[in-house]
């Protein structure tokens, strides 16, 4: 719900591993709200999201270590390094990386030589690719990715439709808000398209 409107309703949605769903719809059509309510930040208006036969809600802890979401606000803070961003947002994930792992993962996407630059320095794609090496090191088996490609140049791109196809290939899953084709090479796709 968003006010009195209802963004959706009859969502019926199963998902086995090692499949790529992409969410798609005009914007305003609940594509965020959807995955805030799968990642468990929002509560459904009715019905439950169930993970591995259980509702989330019973699950706790066990469901958030299961789950990484980035939000379509890269949730980079300026005052603080990229090698800090990266440790804190998985500590508050209670995933623990140390400093070496951290400049390896934002090396990988990218920013070697910027890992101690406070991100208030970084333009706003290389900011979201201090939020993308959160990928790196989550080790979680659901991805829920709201609008990963903003600000992205072509090889970031690549880099993300890498990530998520080894993703794909380790048995994760992957839900994608996003406009763009991925052109992912994957026989287990779903295309769910939410309307206003």
């Amino acid at each position: 719900m968003r006010g009195d409107r209802r963004l959706f309703s009859g969502l019926d949605l199963s998902v086995s591993p090692g499949t790529f769903v992409q969410l798609t719809g005009p914007n305003g059509s609940g594509k965020t709200s959807l995955l805030r309510i799968l990642c468990g930040l929002l509560p459904p208006a009715e019905g439950q999201i169930k993970w591995e036969g259980a509702n989330i809600r019973s699950l706790g802890e066990d469901y958030v270590a299961a789950v990484t979401y980035l939000g379509h606000r890269h949730g980079v803070k300026d005052e603080l390094t990229a090698i800090e961003n990266l440790r804190i947002s998985n500590a508050l994930n209670g995933v623990e990386i140390s400093k070496e792992r951290a400049g390896a993962a934002l090396k990988e996407v990218g920013l070697g030589g910027r890992e101690s630059l406070p991100a208030r320095f970084l333009s706003e794609g290389q900011r979201r690719r201090v939020s993308l090496a959160r990928l790196l090191v989550c080790n979680t088996k659901l991805w829920l990715l709201d609008e990963v490609m903003t600000s992205l140049d072509k090889r970031a791109v690549a880099l993300v439709r890498y990530l998520i196809e080894n993703h794909l290939r380790g048995g994760g899953i992957a839900i994608v808000a996003t406009h763009q084709d991925l052109e992912l090479s994957t026989d287990r796709f779903q295309r769910l398209e939410l309307t206003t």
